[in-house]
């Protein structure tokens, strides 16, 4: 599903026009992005959690060439189902 197909089925299931639901998907976007630019995190009870985390920094290898290369750390968007969005998927 990509993002025009979600907001077509946001717009009908909640009754609304195709416009408002992509208002409220970008706005939503946008609160989550911000929240997690600030470092903080985003729980929606039972559908999950968007938090941020700390990648250390690593060795890995360059796969044409065999090289070792340094992967430098990095902050990473993270996200863990909760319990009844991992019950809708099994």
């Amino acid at each position: 599903m990509n993002k025009s197909e979600l907001v077509e089925r946001m717009a009908s299931a909640a009754g609304i026009s195709k416009a408002a639901a992509e208002k409220a998907l970008t706005g939503f976007i946008d609160g989550v992005t911000d929240a997690l630019a600030d470092g903080g995190k985003v729980t929606l009870v039972g559908f999950g959690t968007f938090s941020v985390s700390e990648r250390a920094a690593r060795q890995g290898r360059n796969p044409q060439t065999g090289a070792t290369i340094e992967i430098p750390a990095r902050t990473v968007a993270r996200f863990k189902a909760g319990s009844k969005l991992a019950d809708a998927v099994k």
